[in-house]
């Protein structure tokens, strides 16, 4: 069997991480992890939870996909609500933050014509952020900001989506879970965080 080329090029960067947090990565794997935020965010490159946080290992439990997308309770995508189950149940969550980003492919692909046929995994998953664009073409968005708009838009769904999950709902009420809405400047770089009250985001 041929030698996995890349296994190969990062085992410089892995022995220097488990050298540098050796005492932590013991200490997480004796007693477990107890992360007190769950970061929901995209599968883009260019977003990583552990720089936007500045969180070392075991301190954030982390779910990325395509456009940071919570299926809607019930709907029969299992893994996130799982992951979301896991993380209030379990590991006690005190913050769930969703994370969305401008330049978003996902949602660029939402607000497309997309051969459903060429790819129909992805076709279907961004149906599940549908209500975001809905929601910004009832609003008459001028053109240069409907990407942003479509992106905050679905930020809050998404944070909407997560609260129909009975383990969400019943942290919320016993006032045990903060929900937190934030969108990754790419260009900025910054950090906005949605208004509860307002639903506009503003600078952090």
């Amino acid at each position: 069997m041929a030698a996995d080329t890349l296994l190969h090029q990062t085992q410089p960067l892995r022995a220097d991480f488990f050298e540098k947090e050796n005492d932590l990565l013991g200490q997480l794997a004796r007693e477990g992890q107890k992360p007190k935020v769950m970061f929901i965010g995209c599968s883009d490159s260019r977003v990583v939870p552990e720089l936007l946080t500045g969180a070392r290992p075991g301190e954030v439990f982390v779910v990325r996909n395509v456009a940071n997308i919570i299926p809607p309770f019930g709907v029969g995508h299992w893994s996130v609500g799982a992951a979301l189950e896991y993380a209030v149940n379990h590991l006690k969550i005190a913050h769930l933050v969703i994370c969305g980003h401008t330049e978003c492919g996902g949602i660029k692909a939402l607000d497309s014509r997309m051969d459903a046929l060429a790819e129909p995994s992805l076709a279907q998953w961004v149906e599940l952020a549908r209500e975001a664009q809905t929601r910004v073409d009832g609003r008459g968005v001028e053109k240069e900001k409907r990407h942003r708009a479509i992106v905050e838009q679905n930020i809050i769904l998404q944070l909407e989506h997560a609260a129909g999950y009975s383990a969400v709902a019943k942290a919320l009420k016993e006032n045990r879970l903060e929900l937190h809405g934030w969108l990754f400047d790419l260009l900025g770089p910054l950090v906005y965080s949605c208004n509860p009250t307002t639903k506009q985001f503003e600078a952090a």
